[in-house]
């Protein structure tokens, strides 16, 4: 039986991970539970799967879950960030790494040095602090998957015996709810931004997606988790969010990997790797598919795509800098303290305002992520 570590629980991801452990439960034992406020859905959670920890972030709900969880005799109620921190270290055999932006990725470090394997749904951690991450990961034995639907594809289809034949990957991307929009960017409302054409997710990361912005961390994403050069990386909007990933190879040959835009189907090959599992999702049926359409991406009208190429190109805390800016400028959206054109214009000032330098240790992506926060809190285009 694995044991697994689901950290961001509640979320689109820690719920969907929930429903695929529910189709073979005699595989898997939850161990930790690990959500940041969302108290209700992490009570129910831990009354159906009865793990050994359980941790909220916030500490305003500690008091609520621990009394709905004084039953459960042989779990660990514990609440706030260190809490968070320190599970982490607990080893598992596999962390469903899914908390939302940067404040993974010291979660999944720790993870990584307890020699815990990692199914990978917060990008942000190897956005921020890629070559560390695959450095301690080597160290200690440990694999990581990918659970975005674009790396899991690429993942599976990826032939390391044929490296060297590879020309390019190529990520799809919906194009988002304005792909075929003229409506002006200035105008768009907090509700038209958080509807996604094809997948049922977070505010943060339907924003993102909305701006392209997640398509272009993405990008960044794949230089870590793949051995491809970054000219090899390429972006093609799919609105039918069919085909999620595909490989070029020099013999003339195109490996893409097909499925319903379900994130359950990413997550089932992630959590059972190098194994696959029968789950109860509905099939692609290739006779009813009208048109799978591909086009390139308009970079004028969405900046965030060429700033992100433009960071990892770059390197250094250029990745760390666009990656905190960001989740500032969409929370200022998400608090109408801007319009959403503005999102990658502070994206883009705070690049160009920080001075470049190498990082040579997680403290120093830490005090960069900071820096970059503090610059994108107090801009006022």
């Amino acid at each position: 039986m694995k044991t697994i570590a689901i950290f961001g629980s509640t979320g689109s991801i820690g719920k969907n991970t929930v429903a695929v452990i529910k189709n073979a439960p005699e595989k898997f034992k939850v161990k930790i539970l690990v959500a940041r406020n969302d108290v209700k859905t992490l009570i129910s959670q831990a009354l159906e799967l009865d793990p050994e920890f359980v941790v909220i972030e916030n500490l305003e709900h500690f008091l609520e879950l621990k009394t709905a969880l004084k039953n459960l005799k042989n779990c660990q109620i514990l609440c706030g960030a260190e809490a968070i921190l320190e599970v982490a270290k607990i080893h598992c055999d596999l962390m469903i790494s899914a908390i939302v932006g940067s404040a993974g990725m010291l979660p999944t470090l720790n993870a990584i040095r307890a020699k815990t394997n990692i199914a990978l749904a917060n990008k942000e951690s190897l956005v921020c602090a890629g070559n560390f991450l695959n450095q301690e990961a080597k160290k200690h034995g440990v694999s990581i998957v990918p659970i975005d639907s674009e790396h899991n594809a690429i993942f599976q289809i990826f032939e390391n015996n044929n490296l060297n034949l590879i020309e390019e990957i190529i990520l799809t991307a919906s194009g988002g709810p304005f792909f075929n929009s003229d409506k002006n960017f200035a105008e768009i409302t907090i509700a038209e931004a958080l509807k996604h054409p094809n997948w049922q997710m977070g505010a943060k990361i339907s924003i993102d997606s909305a701006t392209m912005m997640n398509k272009g961390l993405e990008m960044i994403e794949a230089f870590y988790l793949f051995p491809i050069a970054k000219k090899q990386i390429k972006i093609l909007v799919h609105p039918q969010s069919i085909i999620h990933g595909i490989v070029n190879y020099g013999d003339g040959s195109t490996l893409a990997m097909m499925s319903l835009p379900d994130m359950q189907v990413p997550i089932s090959h992630a959590i059972n790797y190098p194994n696959r599992m029968k789950i109860n999702h509905q099939k692609l049926d290739l006779a009813k598919l009208q048109k799978l359409e591909f086009f390139e991406v308009d970079e004028k009208k969405f900046p965030a795509i060429k700033i992100c190429r433009d960071a990892l190109e770059v390197e250094g805390n250029a990745p760390a800098i666009l990656n905190a800016s960001n989740e500032i400028a969409v929370e200022k959206f998400l608090n109408s303290q801007i319009t959403f054109d503005k999102i990658p214009q502070i994206v883009l000032e705070t690049l160009n305002k920080i001075p470049y330098k190498k990082l040579d240790s997680i403290e120093d992506v830490l005090l960069n992520d900071k820096i970059a926060r503090d610059f994108a809190k107090k801009l006022t285009i």
